[in-house]
């Protein structure tokens, strides 16, 4: 276990990320939080899921930025050498074939600060997400 020295709090994994104190709570308080090196990647992110998806609710949830309509759709979070974008297993599967030359996990995909974000592809994932978790 690893105690963080700024919280106190106890994790599993050494370093790993987290908020220290309380968690923002909205989107825009959440990017400007991060490193001013994500910062730009973060609202472009935030930008194309909002003009994908204008009717979905922003949120924070699990202390990450979150699309919702009667259920989450998609989140993203920031990290040291990347962006995670989280649109769930199903749409990670359904565009496994423009995802490849990324970093994907079950539901998960990693868009690293050194290459330009498929800005165009995470548009029709969120559309592709609200019309399959949205209902």
């Amino acid at each position: 276990m690893w105690k963080c020295p700024k919280c106190g709090r106890t994790f599993k994994n050494t370093n790993q990320d987290h908020y220290c104190g309380e968690a923002p709570k909205t989107i825009e308080e959440y990017i400007e939080r991060q490193p001013e090196q994500a910062q730009p990647f973060l609202w472009q992110v935030n930008n194309t899921i909002a003009s994908a998806i204008p009717d979905a609710a922003e949120k924070i949830s699990w202390s990450m930025p979150t699309y919702w309509k009667k259920h989450n759709l998609i989140q993203f979070a920031a990290f040291k050498k990347h962006i995670g974008l989280y649109p769930g297993p199903e749409a990670v599967n359904t565009f496994a074939e423009g995802l490849k030359e990324y970093k994907t996990s079950k539901g998960a995909i990693q868009l690293p600060y050194n290459k330009p974000l498929p800005l165009e592809l995470i548009g029709e994932i969120a559309k592709w997400c609200e019309k399959e978790y949205g209902r």
